[in-house]
């Protein structure tokens, strides 16, 4: 796949398989993503939705037999659509009997094509149905052993496959104490003990982005430490949060008024990370404020 190339993620299987869960998964990744588009929409959907000039990676849908007597278009849709150049990509997935009988009995809900007869009769109309799709399919995924973040990473490494990607989001957001902590913080780091420029008349109207600033902050012993020291933490960790299935995470860096050394250290860490190949996102939340 080239990155000009449309890709197209169809997400199908059997009912009570995580095809919900999967989508989610895609949409944390950036794709759009739509969840029981009648196939008949398909290819008109897709024709606007690449034709609109969208940065959005590409689009993930969930197709299945929820689609009633739409869902037999699936397949001339998806042959369609591969013969006008789409990258077209199908998980198909799946699980045993027991534990989707379990699921179903769980979440109170009937099988969309059980009726009557129930969960095991549906089950087996929905694996008939959906015989061929699954001979398509490029990956086929048995959820039944799978916990979310087991299935977050099978889920990545599949798309890995085309795209070297980091999978983690990474923010990084300098403020102030005096102004609030940011609420979405999955780390916060305290950087009030290093010298505080404020006290300096000639450097207070500066900020964290300026060079005098941050020569103030990381000629002193202690900025140039923890800056080591702080990079280190956060790139060892880094890797694990990938393991363990997180899309995101928020580094979040204050001082007294989110103007001087937060910036500076979040601008700082910026850049240790960059070296890892991971982009993270700066904002600077209380940098023109007084």
């Amino acid at each position: 796949m080239t990155s000009e190339t449309p890709q197209i993620v169809i997400i199908t299987g059997i009912s009570g398989a995580g095809k919900s869960s999967v989508l989610r998964c895609f949409e944390d990744m950036g794709f759009f993503t739509i969840d029981n588009l009648p196939p008949p929409l398909m290819d008109k959907f897709i024709e606007v939705f690449y034709s609109s000039g969208s940065e959005i990676k590409g689009v993930a849908l969930v197709m299945d037999v929820r689609g009633g007597t739409f869902f037999t278009d699936t397949i001339d849709v998806l042959e369609k659509l591969k013969n006008s150049g789409y990258d077209v990509k199908i998980i198909f997935l799946d699980a045993q009997n027991d534990l989707l009988i379990r699921r179903f009995k769980e979440a109170r809900r009937p099988h969309p094509l059980g009726g009557k007869e129930g969960v095991v009769v549906g089950l087996a109309r929905e694996r008939a149905a959906l015989e061929e799709l699954k001979r398509m399919a490029h990956t086929i995924i048995d959820t039944t052993n799978y916990t979310m973040s087991q299935l977050r990473n099978r889920v990545m490494s599949i798309m890995s496959v085309d795209e070297q990607i980091n999978p983690l989001r990474v923010r990084i957001v300098s403020f102030g104490y005096k102004y609030g902590v940011p609420l979405d913080a999955d780390l916060l780091m305290d950087v009030r003990f290093l010298p505080n420029p404020h006290y300096d008349d000639t450097l207070r109207p500066f900020t964290g982005k300026d060079d005098v600033i941050q020569d103030y902050v990381m000629n002193h012993p202690s900025g140039k430490e923890f800056i080591k020291i702080f990079g280190e933490f956060v790139s060892f960790l880094i890797p694990h949060y990938i393991d363990e299935g997180r899309f995101s995470l928020t580094i979040a860096v204050g001082c007294t008024g989110g103007k001087h050394r937060s910036v500076v250290i979040a601008l700082k860490l910026s850049e240790t990370l960059s070296k890892l190949g991971v982009d993270a996102n700066i904002i600077h939340r209380d940098i023109h404020k007084d």
